[in-house]
């Protein structure tokens, strides 16, 4: 890729990264749907928290900022895969979707055209946000594009498939996976919830999935099974039958050691082993993907959004090994450094 994010350059420049929002990586500014056709990867904000579910608003409508931010200390080049992306892959930042704060509807609405136009120009799709509302917009436009036949892994520490949050809130960051069973064509047969665990759960959650014929591998088995034993089960699910996998992640699938600026949940899957995940879901030929619930205003150093990128460029490294065949340097459930 021509201008590629690379570290250590005296002097080089990320436009707007004092006066205004920096692109992701540096990357190339995609201002119009004119702009995106010729990338393999376009990344798109989504500034939006809608319903508050517990005491007061988390701010992870600040993410998208905070994220870019992040980003303009890092290449996409990782020694242990001794692989840089961009030496294969072309992308660039199509900004943030408009919002309109207090009116889901439209905010949707919003997402729904914005992401379409990036699945209609055949990139990559990489969507951070935000709430995890803001994944069954997503989802939705995603399924339309393959006539609901796809498959989606969800990560994180809780089911997110409440009907309703209360009497009749349907689009609550607790229910966008009840939402996405609702979608025509999706089998919830084909839809994996990973990583769930913990207190912050209610018993209908669970029950509905297995009700529904969704998968539930909670973050124990994961642990006890193995990071690629239990990713390769849950691919094998998602892909079966289906023309195309989505992946939504929610911050919390991370245990708080490793997320301090998201919800605060132990038991949770570290970084290592969230990041061989990733890796190998890339090598899978995932189509779309969205990593949500940072919160900057309670992340003092910014590492979850730190975090956030270094997860991205493991995902995209196995995109890479997947489409050009590297037959690179995961071996077992270990990363190595090549000779």
């Amino acid at each position: 890729m021509k201008n590629k994010p690379v570290c250590y350059i005296p002097g080089k420049v990320f436009p707007e990264i004092y006066s205004g929002i920096p692109t992701f990586l540096g990357l190339p500014k995609l201002s119009a749907p004119q702009d995106l056709p010729g990338n393999d990867i376009i990344f798109m904000g989504i500034p939006f928290e809608g319903i508050c579910t517990y005491g007061t608003f988390s701010g992870c409508e600040l993410a998208t900022k905070s994220i870019r931010n992040a980003s303009t200390r890092y290449s996409g080049f990782l020694p242990e895969m001794n692989v840089d992306v961009f030496d294969y892959l072309t992308g660039g930042d199509y900004g943030d979707v408009a919002v309109h704060n207090g009116n889901i509807a439209e905010t949707f609405a919003f997402i729904e055209k914005k992401f379409g136009e990036i699945l209609d120009s055949g990139a990559f799709p990489v969507c951070f946000g935000g709430d995890h509302s803001t994944c069954y917009p997503l989802i939705k436009t995603f399924a339309k594009k393959y006539d609901g036949n796809i498959g989606v892994i969800h990560f994180d520490g809780h089911m997110d498939n409440l009907d309703t949050y209360g009497d009749e809130e349907k689009y609550a960051r607790c229910s966008p996976l009840h939402r996405i069973y609702e979608i025509d064509g999706i089998n919830p047969k084909n839809i994996v919830h990973m990583g769930i665990r913990g207190p912050r759960n209610v018993p209908v959650g669970p029950a509905t999935a297995r009700e529904k014929g969704a998968t539930i591998i909670s973050s124990f088995e994961i642990k006890f099974n193995g990071v690629v034993e239990s990713i390769r089960k849950a691919i094998k699910i998602a892909q079966a039958g289906t023309k195309a996998v989505y992946v939504t992640v929610c911050a919390d699938i991370l245990d708080v050691a490793h997320n301090p600026g998201g919800p605060p949940d132990p038991c949770g899957l570290s970084s290592w082993e969230f990041a061989v995940i990733l890796y190998e879901l890339g090598k899978a030929g995932i189509k779309g993907f969205d990593y949500v619930e940072i919160y900057p205003p309670t992340d003092r150093n910014n590492v979850s959004s730190h975090v956030e990128v270094w997860m991205i460029l493991y995902l995209l490294a196995g995109l890479v090994e997947g489409r050009f065949n590297l037959n690179n340097r995961l071996v077992e459930n270990n990363f190595v450094l090549s000779k």
